[in-house]
């Protein structure tokens, strides 16, 4: 079943590691509550060396070993939807950079249920 076609908004979510929403990782608590309002799918990777606001170099590299890595949060849906969600970040995300790009989707095929 096609669920996503054409235009689209991609919604990237800037945010550290570190950062907590009732003492679980906050990308949890963003991915879970994607899912509750039936957003298209949501992705979570850690990078490996960023800087933000704080001007502070956060790196993986050995010799500078960081906990508070960069996390980005990438959803992408219709436009309505993800313009919906986007107050659940506003409690969410206190320290971070939310950024919303339209995109074109080529393709996006839903996985059928079970039989």
């Amino acid at each position: 079943m096609t669920r996503l076609h054409g235009s689209a908004l991609r919604l990237t979510i800037f945010i550290g590691e570190s950062d907590q929403w009732h003492h679980k990782p906050l990308f949890t608590e963003i991915v879970h509550r994607a899912h509750k309002a039936g957003l298209a799918g949501a992705t979570v990777i850690r990078g490996y060396e960023g800087f933000g606001a704080s001007s502070l170099i956060h790196t993986s590299r050995l010799l500078s070993l960081s906990e508070d890595l960069p996390i980005v949060v990438i959803i992408v849906d219709a436009e309505p939807r993800i313009r919906d969600f986007l107050p659940e970040l506003d409690e969410l995300v206190t320290e971070g950079l939310v950024v919303l790009d339209e995109v074109e989707v080529l393709r996006y095929t839903g996985r059928e249920e079970p039989r």
